[in-house]
């Protein structure tokens, strides 16, 4: 599903025919003030802190707490793909999926704990692809992400809130999760939409084979309905 980019400093004037998702800003003007130098001992403190609060959060009798192990084990990935001089981070979801040997839909989701949950934000971005012609000539590249320590799970290492920065943009962020969460559930097919909602895990593959039953159904009907009116 293809959205609307808002570059940088603004829409571009032809940005209904931009092929790039909603709120995508353009790469090399955003990065500047998004990332932050770090260090090895902050990215491992991230990480304790998220298996903690994971840990903390779990209901009775789940397996899993509010991130799940798919999102540390992503996470953790993160911890040591950044780099510590610039914070530059910039896999690309199918590289995460890889290397952490999940199915992409798994990662996205994870993903989406991370940021809901404050451990992890991201920009998406384009860039020029180069090319000449008429239309849009922009491409669509891979986030860049940063990693934080929330307040709440801060204090799980004894950290005090005092001591955990705080962006200028909280409120503007948490909004914006919500909304890329909503509308990555919303352009998943439903045998994805049902990893995404259980987690990777048998009721989330039962799930997901009923949805593909329902799509399959679907379409039969669709074809048939076109059939009798081609007829």
């Amino acid at each position: 599903m293809q959205h609307i980019a808002t570059a940088l400093h603004g829409p571009s004037p032809r940005a209904d025919r931009v092929p790039v998702r909603r709120n995508s800003r353009m790469a090399g003007h955003c990065e500047a003030i998004f990332w932050g130098r770090t260090d090895r001992a902050a990215v491992r403190r991230i990480l304790l802190a998220a298996r903690r609060y994971d840990l903390a959060q779990r209901a009775p009798g789940r397996r899993n707490g509010p991130l799940g192990h798919i999102a540390l084990e992503v996470l953790e990935l993160l911890t040591r793909l950044v780099d510590f001089r610039t914070g530059r981070l910039e896999p690309a979801i199918d590289t995460i999926a890889r290397k952490v040997r999940r199915a992409r839909s798994a990662v996205v989701a994870a993903l989406a704990r991370l940021r809901e949950h404050g451990f992890a934000d991201w920009l998406r971005r384009f860039e020029p692809t180069g090319n000449e012609g008429r239309g849009p000539q922009v491409k669509q590249i891979s986030n860049a992400y940063r990693l934080s320590l929330p307040a709440r799970a801060a204090r799980l290492l004894g950290v005090t809130s005092q001591d955990v920065p705080k962006p200028d943009d909280v409120e503007h962020a948490q909004e914006a999760r919500r909304e890329d969460l909503a509308a990555m559930k919303a352009s998943l097919p439903l045998d994805e939409l049902a990893v995404v909602e259980v987690d990777d895990g048998p009721l989330a593959h039962a799930l997901a084979s009923l949805g593909r039953l329902v799509q399959e159904r679907e379409f039969a009907r669709r074809s048939d309905i076109q059939t009798k009116i081609s007829f």
